[in-house]
């Protein structure tokens, strides 16, 4: 059950889009009712250097439009290593936390990219931010965004936490429990979570299941630890997929085995497959 909001201020319209005529649209076959989707600032480079590709914006833009209109409510958390990554300022002599607020001010520019892209598509959306920026995007309140998803409006969640020192990973597993989501959504270029560099090695094999543990004990680099335990202690399920295919949202939304479920269930957590992804 998700926590009704009573501020009044929830129902005010800050940000243009239009509202859906029915959110209530056949929901039968969906395992998961609420998503928290999160990508990468270099996901929306495409083929370039730098930068968002508008039409890797709209591909993206397709696929949560098609699980919206099935009546799942989205939330979205985007990096900014497509324009600036602070971790790698840092390495480079300047100060951290210096370097970590100017990420958070390239997620926003990734959100409103993406926002557009959205509402180009016909999806109701609202940016929120962690770091106030009134003319642009709402400030994130929790109870808000919930009654955004409750309304069927996609969400898309900006700045990280707010707080330099924290990824956008650890930013998507909390925002994630925070609106009570059902599973996070990790999109990446290859079809899981392999046991070495699929992209370097043609032997690595793909897990079809992972349990908490195993991934922090392993190091595979797929989330920060901090995401991880933050989803670990909340039993919020993760599933990391290739968000190449045009329908794995969906499928992942319908129950389908997509990618590497990341769960306390560790019965099935054996490397599977071995094709090169």
């Amino acid at each position: 059950m998700t926590e009704p909001a009573t501020d009044a201020a929830a129902e005010s319209e800050t940000q243009s889009g239009t509202e859906p005529e029915g959110t209530a649209t056949a929901q039968r076959g969906l395992r998961y009712r609420r998503i928290l989707l999160k990508l990468s600032g270099e996901a929306l480079m495409g083929e370039r250097q730098y930068g968002v590709d508008p039409a890797v914006c709209a591909f993206i833009a397709r696929q949560v439009a098609e699980i919206h209109e099935l009546g799942v409510e989205v939330g979205i958390v985007v990096g900014g290593g497509n324009i600036f990554r602070g971790l790698a300022a840092s390495a480079r002599g300047m100060d951290r936390a210096t370097g970590d607020y100017i990420g958070m001010l390239a997620t926003v520019m990734n959100g409103l990219a993406l926002q557009d892209a959205l509402e180009r598509a016909g999806v109701p959306t609202r940016v929120m931010t962690a770091i106030a920026m009134n003319e642009v995007a709402e400030p994130y309140i929790r109870r808000r965004a919930i009654r955004h998803l409750e309304k069927g409006r996609v969400t898309l969640f900006v700045a990280g936490t707010g707080n330099p020192y924290f990824t956008t990973d650890t930013a998507a597993a909390l925002r994630a429990v925070e609106i009570n989501a059902e599973v996070l959504l990790k999109a990446t270029k290859v079809d899981g979570v392999y046991d070495k560099d699929p992209m370097a090695h043609a032997d690595a094999r793909r897990y079809a299941r992972l349990d908490y543990g195993d991934l922090l004990r392993d190091q595979l680099k797929v989330l920060d630890a901090t995401a991880v335990s933050l989803c670990m202690e909340n039993d919020l399920p993760i599933v990391v997929f290739d968000l190449n295919r045009p329908d794995n949202i969906t499928r992942v939304a319908a129950g389908e085995p997509v990618g590497t479920l990341i769960s306390g269930a560790s019965s099935a957590s054996g490397p599977v497959g071995g094709t090169r992804a």
